[in-house]
């Protein structure tokens, strides 16, 4: 569930200042706030339909079916926000209602660990290449209009809580080319920003050291970030409206059809579909076998290790390079910081932050370099990261920052596609029941409601027409083709 903070840190010394014995009056009602409201949301959100209209409600964290079906039309594998998103569109794109039987199953019902409720939640326009751009738009939209979309009939309405404070990028000497024409890219499509020299830099943030900043790009419009449970459960809640299925199990099997095409001992085939998939329930060794008549993988970062799940054939097997990279984010509290101005900002040295409520509470991070990417096998933070490498990249480029003091801090993952940090959105070159929603390195969240458009396209009409997102497809992998995005933080 989301947490403002999974591991409060204690007994640290307050930067700029003596070790705290203890946390003031203020600090303590702001942290009880905090605890407060996030307890009134997890009680609120995971009370769940027990089914679509009949009003009954079950405990928290209950699945609303103990099993998974025997059949299913359409098996999402990931509950994340991407996975809800693709049963939303698919429900609400059919031709005919209740023609179709969704079903989302994820191994995690509690999103302890999940990517989209342990993330900053950011949106923004400014991306390197057009697809992204265009499913930013496409989100900004979804997210303006979203009670059109999620809204659900005698439920109170969906609230976001939208920071509309955009993204200030900014770029080194060495870097001032590359973001110029990076800006220009987004120019021709359509997105609001503007180009800020130093100076003008300096007068519109006081607050900022412009030292060895060349160039600064700062978003007009449709840029910002809001609560990412409070979309996970609206599209949720929606999708469910609707029909949609949902169990807490793990895929851990397949069964296709090459096991009736392939002899013993014939060659290996070309091609074949997924007939069932075996769904582990929690805590038991007994499985159920579902059939379905497509599979989409949109489990995030363990798409990758789905794929080498027990029952496909090692010849259908297409390499998927996503794996989970372990990211800190780490809050503070800084009296005399930025104010309401502040934007999502992200340093020439790769660190950022944004502002976190009103009261002087702001949350950031930085990712680590290749060789230093933290062992992704568990969730713990390692605090001396925001002391030797966050906090001195905020503080020079934030003078305020030097006197911040250190609040909670929790770990997330990216789904990292090693290939080129770019969603793979498509169906699978020889699965050919089997598409992918996965690999986003970052950005799935804001991206999550366009590739879930696009993907139920797929599924319903075998193209795209909202958004073209063919070059995100299988393709570019078999053909070793990367298309590198420039812009993942």
């Amino acid at each position: 569930m989301l947490r403002s903070g999974s591991a409060l840190r204690r007994g640290l010394p307050r930067a700029g200042g003596a070790p705290g014995r203890g946390m003031r009056s203020a600090d303590m009602f702001r942290e009880l706030g905090l605890r407060l409201r996030l307890m009134g949301r997890t009680l609120q959100d995971q009370l769940s339909p027990l089914a679509p209209g009949t009003g009954s409600w079950g405990p928290p964290g209950v699945p609303r079916d103990p099993q998974p079906p025997e059949e299913a039309d359409v098996v999402v594998v990931g509950g994340g926000v991407v996975g809800w998103s693709v049963a939303y569109w698919l429900k609400a794109l059919e031709a005919r209602r209740h023609g179709m039987r969704v079903l989302v199953l994820e191994r995690d019902p509690t999103y302890s660990r999940a990517s989209t409720v342990l993330s900053a939640g950011g949106i923004r326009q400014q991306f390197s290449l057009p697809e992204n751009i265009h499913m930013s738009r496409f989100s900004a939209s979804f997210l303006r209009n979203i009670n059109e979309y999620l809204g659900v009939p005698n439920e109170p309405p969906v609230d976001i809580q939208f920071q509309p404070s955009g993204y200030l990028f900014l770029a080194s000497p060495q870097d001032a080319e590359g973001l110029e024409a990076t800006v220009k890219v987004q120019r021709e499509e359509g997105v609001q920003v503007t180009l800020l020299s130093p100076a003008q830099l300096k007068d519109k943030f006081p607050w900022i050291d412009t030292e060895d900043v060349a160039v600064a790009s700062y978003g007009l419009e449709d840029e910002g970030w809001f609560d990412p449970w409070t979309l996970l459960t609206a599209l949720r809640r929606k999708a469910m409206s609707l029909g949609v299925l949902s169990c807490a199990g793990e895929v851990r099997g397949f069964v296709t059809s090459a096991e009736d095409l392939m002899p013993p001992r014939g060659p290996d085939p070309l091609s074949a579909r997924i007939k069932r998939i075996h769904v582990y329930m929690q805590d038991s060794l007994e499985y159920q076998p579902v059939t379905c008549a497509i599979v989409v993988n949109a489990a995030g970062a363990w798409a990758g290790e789905l794929l080498e799940t027990a029952g496909l054939p090692e010849a259908l097997r297409q390499p998927l390079p996503i794996q989970p990279r372990k990211r800190y984010i780490f809050s503070w509290h800084c009296h005399d910081g930025p104010g309401l101005s502040c934007p999502f900002l992200i340093d020439t040295t790769g660190a950022y932050f944004r502002r976190e409520g009103i009261a002087g509470n702001y949350l950031g991070g930085m990712s680590p370099p290749e060789e230093e990417e933290p062992d992704p096998s568990d969730l713990s933070v390692d605090h001396s990261y925001f002391q030797e490498q966050v906090w001195p990249r905020l503080a020079r480029r934030v003078p305020a920052f030097s006197s911040l003091r250190p609040g909670s801090s929790w770990a997330g993952y990216y789904d990292h596609n090693s290939f080129d940090r770019n969603g793979v959105v498509g169906a699978h070159p020889r699965l050919s029941n089997l598409l992918v929603a996965a690999g986003f390195s970052g950005h799935g969240l804001q991206h999550a409601p366009a590739a879930g458009r696009a993907l139920a396209e797929l599924v319903l009409k075998g193209r795209y027409e909202t958004l073209d997102l063919s070059r995100l497809g299988w393709s570019r992998l078999v053909q070793r083709e990367p298309l590198v995005e420039g812009g993942v933080v």
